[in-house]
C-alpha cells in the first residue's frame, strides 16, 4: 500500500498516522527514540505491508500484470491503489480528503521534531502540490510512476505500466477493495492491542 491507505489504516490517532507514513522512511530497529504510538504507528506500516504481500487479492492483482513487469509490478500496483483510494475515498472516511489531508498535514507539522528530513521534505512536497487528492488523476499517477521508476538502482520508465493500468482497472477494482476490506479489520485489531501511552 502506498501513503494514502497507510495514512488511513493508522487510523484517527495524529500520532498513529505520522508513523504510519513515516513507514516509508525510517528503516530499522525502533529504539524509543520517538513517542510510543509514532513507533506503534511505524509498526502497523510494517505489518500491513507484510499482509499485503501475502494476501490473496492482492498476489491475484499482481498476476493481472504482464510478466515483463515482474519485478516492478508491486511499486506500480501500490500507487495504483492509492489512485483507487482517492476515487472511492467517501466509501472509506467520512471526512472529505481535502479536508482529511489538511488536517494531517497540520497534525504532522506539529510533531516536526520526529520527522528525519528526508520524509519533512517528502511531507512540504505532498503538502504543497496536494498530491494526495491528486492521486484520483491519472496524469499525476503516471507521473508518479515516472519519478519512481527514475529511482530506481536501474532506472525503468515505470510510467508505460500506466495503460495496462487503465485496461485492467475493472479486474484490480473488486481485488483492492477485498485487500482494503482485511488490512482495516487487521489495522483496527492492531490499533486496540498495541495502545498505549500518548505523549505531547
Amino acid at each position: 500500500m502506498n501513503y494514502l491507505a497507510h495514512l488511513l489504516l493508522s487510523g484517527p490517532d495524529p500520532d498513529w498516522r505520522l508513523g504510519g507514513l513515516l513507514g516509508d522512511f525510517v528503516k530499522g530497529p525502533l529504539a524509543g527514540e520517538r513517542p510510543t504510538a509514532i513507533e506503534a504507528g511505524i509498526r502497523l506500516h510494517r505489518r500491513i505491508d507484510a499482509l499485503t504481500d501475502s494476501h490473496p487479492a492482492y498476489r491475484a492483482a499482481l498476476a493481472q500484470l504482464h510478466p515483463r513487469w515482474r519485478r516492478y509490478a508491486g511499486i506500480a500496483l501500490d500507487i495504483w491503489f492509492d489512485h483507487l483510494l482517492c476515487q472511492t475515498w467517501p466509501r472509506w472516511h467520512p471526512q472529505p480528503l481535502e479536508a482529511y489531508s489538511a488536517e494531517c498535514w497540520e497534525d504532522f507539522r506539529r510533531r516536526s521534531r520526529y520527522i528525519p528530513p528526508r520524509a519533512q521534505a517528502f511531507m512540504h512536497r505532498a503538502e504543497q502540490f496536494k498530491l494526495l487528492q491528486r492521486y484520483r488523476d491519472e496524469q499525476v499517477i503516471e507521473q508518479a510512476l515516472l519519478r519512481v521508476g527514475q529511482r530506481l538502482r536501474r532506472p525503468v520508465a515505470l510510467e508505460h505500466m500506466l495503460p495496462e493500468l487503465l485496461a485492467a482497472r475493472a479486474a484490480l477494482q473488486p481485488q483492492f477493495e477485498a485487500l482494503l476490506q482485511d488490512l482495516s479489520r487487521e489495522a483496527a485489531r492492531f490499533r486496540q492491542n498495541n495502545s498505549g501511552p500518548q505523549f505531547p
